[in-house]
């Protein structure tokens, strides 16, 4: 290319001047800005920026914030949804009544096990699928459980709370994607949709707790029961995705999403591919591409345990860290939630499995 603009410059210059001068002095003024045209022909491609354009149009169903709020809402109604007591069952059975309306193939895992304080719970993972003739599936997952007790509340550490972020949040996004795949327009992909029991009753030594009990065979940790029962017994037999996103606490207001250690180590490109789809949509102020530390979440297990590439999108507070201040106490209430952050995570997410070939 270089050498065939300087032969091009050559030949220019060699051409026999006009003999008219107005001529003349057109063809000069010319002659000025044809090796700037040729030259500028020639200089590098900028290579345009991948992250923020598309390289086909997709027509994105919208996420409605409001049906979300809805969702948890709803939730939050029937109570705190701590295993073993009714609120958790009337709950798990809205789940899949909202499932099945929408068209899904919708599995129920059914499983007890030992919490790290010796109390037998019975729990319920809850898959919703669409599109299942399709080999290549999207898996997106949230936990639906609440927290027994607001351990990390200053006042009532042992009294009950609403979780409309901590379950409740990931649940209703879940919950609107599946009620927008139900209305016909399906991505080229399929799509998994897996509400995780039991993530929250775990062993938490940040507020002196300690099990006296062995953690139960076929379990790695307290934390994160229900991920790990379905890493060990997949839904359908030899179950894979092309890659996972996790939902943690992504309802509150001016929450923000860094990009966490384990799925950094674990799924680098999903993160990459979530962040720079938030990014290319506006999101920046809520998909902030800083790295941070890692945490215990059910990404880790259905990336080590389930071998499917995850990523997290939980939330950090500047200052507090993962989770935020009203983590496990009385404080996460609807009051907490806005439309807004709903938005930001459920749009990403359409365009993700929308724009996924």
């Amino acid at each position: 290319m270089i050498l065939w603009c300087l032969v091009a410059l050559k030949f220019l210059f060699t051409l026999q001047p006009f003999s008219n001068s107005f001529m003349r002095k057109k063809k000069n003024f010319l002659f000025l800005l044809i090796p700037i045209f040729i030259l500028n022909s020639c200089g590098p491609k900028k290579k345009p920026d991948e992250a923020m354009v598309p390289l086909r149009v997709v027509q994105v169903p919208a996420f409605n914030a409001d049906s979300a709020y809805y969702f948890i809402e709803k939730q939050v109604k029937f109570g705190p949804r701590v295993p073993n007591t009714k609120a958790h069952n009337q709950t798990a059975q809205y789940f899949i009544s909202e499932f099945k309306k929408n068209g899904a193939a919708v599995i129920e895992q059914d499983f007890d096990v030992v919490t790290w304080d010796n109390q037998k719970v019975q729990l319920k993972n809850i898959i919703a699928s669409y599109n299942p003739d399709a080999k290549k599936r999207i898996l997106l997952a949230a936990h639906w459980d609440t927290r027994p007790y607001a351990d990390k509340d200053t006042e009532k550490k042992n009294a009950p709370f609403d979780g409309a972020n901590d379950g409740a949040s990931g649940a209703g996004v879940l919950l609107e994607i599946s009620r927008l795949l139900g209305q016909g327009k399906m991505p080229t992909v399929g799509v998994d949709l897996i509400l995780f029991d039991g993530e929250d009753w775990g062993e938490d030594s940040s507020t002196g707790q300690k099990s006296s009990i062995q953690i139960p065979e076929g379990y790695k940790d307290w934390w994160c029961l229900g991920s790990q029962y379905w890493a060990k017994h997949k839904h359908v037999k030899n179950y894979s995705a092309y890659y996972g996103i996790l939902l943690d606490m992504v309802g509150a207001k001016h929450s923000q999403f860094f990009r966490e250690g384990g799925s950094l180590e674990y799924a680098p490109t999903v993160v990459e591919k979530v962040w720079n789809t938030a990014s290319r949509l506006g999101y920046t102020d809520y998909f902030v591409k800083t790295n941070v530390g890692g945490i215990t979440d059910d990404h880790i297990f259905m990336n080590e345990m389930g071998k499917i590439p995850t990523a997290d999108i939980v939330h950090y507070q500047t200052g507090v860290g993962f989770f935020g201040d009203y983590h496990h106490s009385t404080k996460d209430n609807l009051s907490i939630i806005s439309k807004e952050t709903l938005g930001a995570v459920g749009n990403t997410l359409m365009n993700v499995i929308y724009y996924e070939e």
